[in-house]
């Protein structure tokens, strides 16, 4: 068993509020330079930048997660992640049919750049990625699971777009293993105020610049022998399931 320091929740320069700086290669050099091991990449509604963050992370040696943050009908952020990327990449071609496509306003918005491994722009995603889908909150998990997937609320310490700020509570359905928490200081407060003691407590920048990426704090401990990039990452989800 070692320590794998993490940061599940980062935003490239395809999700319209972050910064264009935010590359995947310069996101894998930064998580090198915070101590970081493990990285996910977490656009909004979009998985297109994950093939060439994979790319940037073997170059640097994080280990990569695919994944994206969801936004529900209900407006509530939900963190779904795959353990291979060949799966995140079918599950973001089928959402694309629960979408609102609304053309982005990229003097409004910002950009939403499409790179390759070497940080070249190959495409930018022509409608507004940040508005609300059509799936509601109950069935996230149901349309992940098909796909290897995993997924819990994001932020539930904020008010926008957090569960607790939508809902008033945190549901007791769907069951969800995990939940995500913004501010490390947060997170006896919402354990006991929620009763979230049975669930795993995952602590994430939610970066739009690399400035809000963290210095190594948060871990997991995962078996690691015979090691490979693949075997940490199966016992990451084994661990998040």
């Amino acid at each position: 068993m070692n320590r794998y320091y993490y940061d599940m929740h980062i935003h490239s320069c395809l999700s319209p509020c972050a910064d264009d700086d935010n590359t995947p290669n310069n996101i894998a050099g930064m998580a090198s330079l915070c101590g970081l091991n493990i990285v996910a990449l977490t656009d909004h509604n979009s998985c297109k930048n994950c093939p060439a963050f994979f790319e940037a992370c073997r170059r640097y040696g994080i280990i990569p997660i695919a994944g994206m943050e969801l936004t529900t009908a209900e407006d509530i952020h939900v963190i779904c992640l795959f353990e291979e990327l060949e799966n995140a990449m079918a599950f973001d071609e089928m959402l694309q049919k629960h979408r609102l496509l609304i053309k982005n306003r990229t003097d409004i918005f910002g950009n939403q750049f499409i790179l390759d491994g070497e940080d070249n722009i190959i495409g930018e995603e022509e409608h507004f990625l940040s508005n609300a889908t059509d799936i509601s909150v109950e069935n996230v998990p149901d349309l992940v699971s098909p796909y290897g997937g995993i997924c819990y609320p994001a932020h539930i310490d904020r008010q926008a777009n957090g569960i607790i700020s939508v809902l008033g509570t945190f549901p007791s359905t769907p069951d969800f293993k995990c939940v995500e928490i913004n501010r490390r200081e947060n997170v006896e407060k919402y354990i006991k105020e929620y009763k979230l003691r049975d669930k795993l407590l995952i602590v994430s920048s939610d970066a739009h610049y690399l400035t809000d990426m963290r210095d190594k704090e948060n871990y997991f401990e995962l078996e690691d022998e015979p090691y490979s990039t693949a075997f940490v990452r199966k016992k990451l989800f084994e661990k998040l399931r």
